[in-house]
């Protein structure tokens, strides 16, 4: 089962993080001020995800890992997680379409920092926990 979890940040803006039934972030969202922006987000990624709403703007970086971003009107909204191939990628997005729309959505307390140093653990990790 893929869930949302939604954390508020030591500097007091609110973020969450799409994982996937492994618990491996598939993506991160931007910084909101508040909680009720982030579940708005969230309930709008529910509703329409699958109705070509949102793009998806693939890249990569100067190591040639690859990542995606989901976004809405021109404005970024999440970033996922770094891939080694495009295979994983596409993977990863075609979980997303699949799942995101019956994900569950936790609040985590404001003690855990769940965003820390996400980007490193997830590159070393096998892009099969897809």
């Amino acid at each position: 089962m893929s869930v949302f979890l939604v954390n508020k940040r030591l500097n007091g803006n609110y973020k969450f993080v799409f994982t996937n039934r492994k618990g491996h972030t598939v993506f991160t969202s931007i910084a909101c001020k508040r909680k009720e922006d982030c579940e708005s987000i969230i309930d709008a990624l529910r509703a329409h995800i699958d109705k070509d709403e949102f793009v998806f703007t693939r890249k990569k970086t100067p190591a040639g890992k690859l990542y995606f971003r989901i976004s809405k009107g021109g404005l970024v909204l999440a970033t996922s997680r770094k891939f080694s191939t495009e295979l994983s990628m596409e993977k990863g997005i075609t979980h997303l379409l699949k799942y995101v729309p019956a994900a569950e959505t936790l609040e985590m307390p404001k003690e855990e920092d769940i965003f820390g140093d996400t980007n490193k653990e997830e590159e070393e990790s096998e892009d099969k926990n897809i």
